[in-house]
């Protein structure tokens, strides 16, 4: 049996889609700012669908940093249980696709789902081809940490600024 994490932070997204992969931009910068605490495992998630199963089955609290797109203003951020976010999740384009959804039913179908909620953000470029995000996304970040720093609290995770971060 793999050992458990308290807590993971999940950063998902395409980062080949410009404001597509804050997520995953977010939990690389996130990373550099705090020292490693015991209890919190930080992941890049990228596009690796099913290969994070593992991951995923393997802490107690989720926590993942991806973008909705919903019809608001960009930069507009949310706090959504993984109940709630279900509402706002649009359907697969194919019969084939797996979205983030399918990783965690299947995590349910397993007997392993942790407790699970979504920190996202309205993207302003999610369409076009682009390995930066846009800079008004990136200035979001510190509002981001805010929220997740909240929310590790909540868990009794208390990461440590590193300095000069």
């Amino acid at each position: 049996m793999t050992e458990r994490n308290k807590v993971t932070v999940l950063g998902i997204g395409n980062i080949l889609m410009g404001d597509e992969g804050f997520g995953v931009h977010f939990v690389r910068w996130f990373s550099k700012r705090y020292a490693e605490t015991k209890g919190l495992h930080i992941v890049d998630g990228g596009t690796l669908g099913y290969k994070l199963l593992d991951i995923i089955c393997s802490c107690d609290h989720l926590i993942v940093v991806d973008v909705l797109k919903l019809d608001d203003a960009p930069g507009s951020i949310y706090r959504f249980t993984k109940e709630k976010m279900e509402m706002h999740m649009p359907p697969p384009t194919t019969a084939h696709e797996v979205t983030f959804p399918d990783v965690l039913f299947k995590s349910e179908m397993l007997g392993e789902a942790p407790a699970t909620i979504f920190l996202c953000i309205i993207p302003e470029n999610y369409k076009d081809l682009d390995m930066n995000m846009s800079g008004f996304l990136s200035d979001k970040f510190n509002d981001m940490e805010k929220l997740l720093v909240s929310e590790l609290e909540k868990l009794n995770i208390l990461p440590e600024r590193l300095p000069d971060a």
